[in-house]
């Protein structure tokens, strides 16, 4: 079988130096809010372009904290909006809703799958105060159309960069476009931990106090609260082995990237539909989806020949229980026509040439 994704591989890859760290944490007898997570968020503030990286206990958590931060700061208030893609992971929704705020779901284009953002100006109104967008499957989803946007009606931008750690658009990489940014460190990502880890990033310094404190409790000096916080810190180990990860990041990317320009190239099945090619640092190849209207068939199929799969996401937000009537029962055709058609294939820096090619010939052998 021809795995979805090998983490005990990747891991392997860097065994001796993640071995190395984790050992200097256990010998050091400091275990939290130590000089491993300092180094880490510098390191990794330096590389995405920042002022603040905080660290955090997860995705869903960096994205909660951030808006839990505009809220504590008066910038935002119960009951308005922010606009975010459709078709995201339900974390994107769940960090809008805990805040108390209102997500409005908005279409993506499906030849690129990210937010279209045609689609977005008439649904801002008075009570809009963000445009939320997620860098889905690694892929840019940033346009100068989005920050316009952001600059004709003064709202915040916030990047939900969980799935695109290293990806940019033009110099800069994403995580630093808009006004903060929640980074996923979970072990599947491109810059993955060995448990749950995630991140904030932001040049806005009131804002970067404010999530720290939050994060913590609601307090920047022991024992002294200024908010009613939450538990949410970076381990020391996880940040030590974040480090050792951060400097083959590149690296890494780039045999996605490798790994990708194969799938373009080859994948020749009328039946599959890729979404476009972007140019290669405006995508770190998270995933490779795929597109295919008899997409269970396809996926069985390659099951049966020895490839393993996975579906990004099969029932989008607004579908799930917990949000089809909170949502007004919504319909929204391409986020639906998505959620049945898309299937990600194997991709990541341990998987081999012939690998990859042996898929590609499965795939183009599927009737």
């Amino acid at each position: 079988m021809i795995p979805f994704l090998s983490l005990k591989d990747i891991t392997a890859n860097y065994r001796n130096e993640i071995a190395e760290a984790v050992t200097r944490v256990v010998d050091s007898g400091w275990y939290l809010l130590g000089e491993e997570a300092k180094a880490f968020e510098w390191e990794y503030a330096t590389y995405i372009g920042t002022k603040h990286c905080i660290g955090c206990g997860n995705g869903l958590d960096a994205l909660t904290l951030i808006l839990g931060a505009y809220k504590e700061l008066g910038v935002m208030h119960d009951g308005d909006e922010i606009v975010v893609p459709a078709n995201t992971y339900i974390a994107t929704i769940l960090a809008i809703t805990e805040n108390n705020l209102i997500p409005v779901l908005i279409e993506p284009r499906f030849e690129t799958l990210e937010i279209d953002d045609r689609l977005i100006e008439k649904h801002i109104t008075n009570r809009t105060k963000a445009i939320m967008i997620v860098h889905l499957y690694g892929r840019c989803a940033y346009t100068d159309t989005i920050g316009n946007l952001c600059r004709k009606y003064n709202l915040k931008l916030i990047e939900d960069n969980a799935q695109a750690h290293g990806c940019r658009f033009g110099t800069k990489h994403t995580g630093s476009l808009g006004d903060a940014a929640g980074h996923s460190f979970y072990p599947g990502k491109n810059l993955g931990a060995l448990g749950d880890a995630g991140a904030v990033t932001t040049d806005d310094d009131e804002l970067a106090a404010c999530i720290r404190a939050l994060a913590n409790y609601g307090s920047s000096q022991k024992y002294v609260f200024d908010y009613c916080g939450r538990n949410s810190r970076l381990d020391e180990i996880q940040a030590a082995v974040l480090n050792v990860k951060l400097q083959h990041l590149d690296a890494d990317n780039h045999k996605r990237q490798q790994i990708a320009t194969l799938y373009y190239e080859n994948i020749l099945n009328p039946s599959v539909k890729l979404p476009i090619r972007l140019p290669n640092e405006n995508n770190v190849y998270h995933l490779f989806p795929i597109l295919c209207t008899k997409r269970d068939d396809l996926q069985r199929y390659l099951t049966n020949n020895g490839v393993q799969t996975l579906i990004h996401y099969p029932i989008p937000p607004h579908k799930q229980d917990c949000y089809s009537k909170r949502l007004g029962n919504l319909s929204l055709p391409i986020t639906e026509q998505l959620a049945k058609q898309e299937l990600s294939l194997p991709i990541s820096p341990v998987i081999s040439e012939n690998e990859v090619m042996t898929v590609i010939n499965i795939i183009n052998l599927f009737k």
